[in-house]
């Protein structure tokens, strides 16, 4: 349909929606629409004084690119100043936009600029506690620099990461302890007052105007980002770049994210909502940061678009009327099995938008391009793309958990309704066997569904593959899209989505028995405990939201309780009941 200049190279192939797509784009230009983003126009996403107010102070990511390339030396000076202090490694500690970016730069571009100093990075944003007690094992304590980001200074998991590790530094350096740490936050909050208390080595203060899921281009991206030796400036120029391919002297449709986001938003409308990304191998965690991108900011008020990433490709015809693919692919990688699958769906009809990255450093030009993008197709949809309103409710369920830990010492617990083999399931609609339960949930399912795989797992190789084959079965027998989270990780993105958007979800929740645990300083409960009380809290939100929603505890034996789910799963998909054709 459109293929902009080489820099921003994207396709359009939007198949029988073409018409459509083309009478949306000349509808936009008619409302000045680009124009009015760029000048902040709160009507755009919001009627309510409210929702207005959570727009103007959610556009500062427009111009923040601008704003951090004449911060460069700032954070070349601290990186510099970090490796001369002696540190040899990096945690970065934060939950959903204020890690996402760090973890994607991270595993896609850390150590690109060779002239900048670098140190490895760890992110961690998992209240898991063999996670926290592995990085705390492979890292050199006293000589590791932890990062804690929050945007609001309030977020439990950050806060409990930071007290964990200056407790543990502060055994081995005393008084010291602060020099080991730094904050990043908004101006004003907790956190920041506490940063200044214990003497930390640097405050970050963030733009106050952008939210947590567009701040991948401000100190919350790019500090981490820096120490990790990526190519901060060439990042922040194809975001620039991009920027300017975005303004408002072009027509929309030469516009790629307003092109983009016309394309998602329409297709949206027409039942085409689940925007599935597949990403060349070497920059897969873009799909992570797109999860929360593209769900936090518009599965809500019933509607929104479904991100579905780290979906395995499959044949056209394991899929439903559903989809728009988005290709984004690394060079020219020309041959191979992606794209051949690829070629394979636009072949069979379904859109396509094709996405090129000339190499990892255009992250930035990505970030940017997926920002407008998500901006134009809330505006389509009529949602406010700034704000979250359903993610604080499993917040407040959790925390009202913990305070009857705190009262009483222990966790309420409800009691299993079926215990079959290593398995124990939790809900009000069970059957004999773990297999006629699943039969009966997800006999539940119409076209349109997906299915929400919800691992409060410790995330490690063996598991993610065996939640990948589960997910794969899901999808090939039922034509269905499917999401596989970690928790908590997904409270702060697709969490939005799933008690915020469309009721067509199916939800298994998979817990288990954790080996080890580590208290949290000055709380009276664990990791554990505190991973528990999500897993709960997130529950009795879907319940409240009246969500299909059913709980699995694996016990202590994962990769055992993975294995008896997946031969349940395989039986109870070959009964009629569960079969879309």
């Amino acid at each position: 349909m459109t293929r902009s200049p080489r820099l921003n190279r994207q396709v359009l192939s939007p198949g029988p929606y073409e018409v459509a797509v083309r009478e949306r784009l000349a509808s936009l230009d008619a409302g000045r629409f680009v124009a009015r983003l760029w000048g902040g126009d709160p009507t755009l996403w919001a009627r309510d004084p409210a929702g207005q107010a959570a727009v103007r102070g959610g556009l500062g990511w427009l111009r923040v690119a601008e704003a951090m390339r004449e911060r460069l030396d700032e954070l070349w000076r601290f990186a510099a100043e970090v490796r001369g202090a002696g540190f040899r490694h990096i945690v970065h500690m934060g939950m959903g936009g204020s890690s996402l970016a760090p973890l994607v730069f991270q595993r896609t571009c850390a150590r690109t600029a060779p002239d900048r100093i670098s140190l490895p990075l760890t992110v961690l944003d998992t209240t898991d506690p063999a996670t926290i007690l592995r990085i705390e094992r492979e890292v050199p304590l006293a000589e590791t620099l932890f990062i804690v980001a929050s945007k609001s200074g309030t977020t439990a998991e950050p806060n409990a990461f930071g007290e964990y590790f200056y407790a543990r530094v502060r055994e081995r350096r005393g008084d010291a302890a602060g020099q080991n740490m730094v904050a990043i936050t908004d101006p004003g909050t907790p956190l920041a007052t506490q940063a200044r208390e214990r003497g930390y080595r640097r405050v970050f203060l963030n733009f106050p105007d952008i939210g947590g899921r567009y701040s991948a281009l401000s100190y919350f991206g790019l500090v981490p980002a820096a120490l990790a030796g990526v190519d901060v400036e060439g990042v922040l120029d194809g975001a620039v770049r991009m920027a300017q391919a975005c303004d408002p002297g072009r027509p929309a449709l030469d516009n790629p994210g307003v092109a983009l986001g016309a394309a998602m938003g329409e297709l949206a409308r027409r039942g085409r909502d689940k925007v599935t990304v597949l990403v060349s191998e070497p920059i897969a965690t873009l799909g992570m940061w797109l999860e929360q991108l593209i769900a936090e900011s518009t599965g809500k008020d019933g509607a929104g678009l479904l991100p579905v990433a780290d979906e395995p490709i499959g044949d056209p015809a394991v899929y439903g009327a559903d989809r728009l693919f988005v290709y984004v692919r690394l060079g020219e990688e020309d041959g191979t099995a992606l794209e051949r699958g690829v070629e394979a769906l636009r072949a069979d009809g379904h859109p396509v938008v094709t996405i090129w990255m000339d190499d990892p450093v255009s992250l930035g030009q990505e970030f940017f391009r997926w920002e407008i993008a998500t901006a134009t197709a809330g505006a389509i949809l009529g949602i406010n793309a700034f704000d979250q309103p359903n993610v604080q409710e499993s917040k407040d369920h959790t925390n009202r958990l913990l305070e009857v830990v705190r009262a009483q010492g222990h966790l309420p617990e409800e009691a299993p309704a079926l215990t079959d083999g290593g398995l124990r399931l939790f809900g009000d609609r069970v059957e004999r066997t773990v297999e006629g339960t699943l039969a009966r949930f997800l006999g539940q399912a119409r076209p349109g569904d997906y299915v929400a795989l919800m691992a409060y797992l410790t995330e490690e190789p063996a598991t993610h593959r065996a939640l990948q084959a589960i997910r794969t079965r899901l999808r090939d027998h039922t034509r269905l899209a499917t999401t596989l989270g970690y928790g908590p990780r997904f409270l702060h993105s697709t969490g939005q989505y799933h008690k915020g958007g469309p009721n067509t979800g199916l939800f298994l929740q998979l817990t288990a028995d954790d080996a080890v645990d580590a208290a949290i300083p000055g709380a009276p409960y664990t990791f554990g405990v505190f991973k528990r009380a999500q897993a709960l809290g997130d529950l009795a939100a879907l319940r409240a939201h009246g969500r299909r929603v059913i709980r699995i505890h694996l016990g202590s034996d994962v990769a055992g309780g993975l294995r008896q789910l997946d031969a349940a799963l395989a039986a109870a998909l070959t009964r009629p009941t569960t079969r879309f054709r």
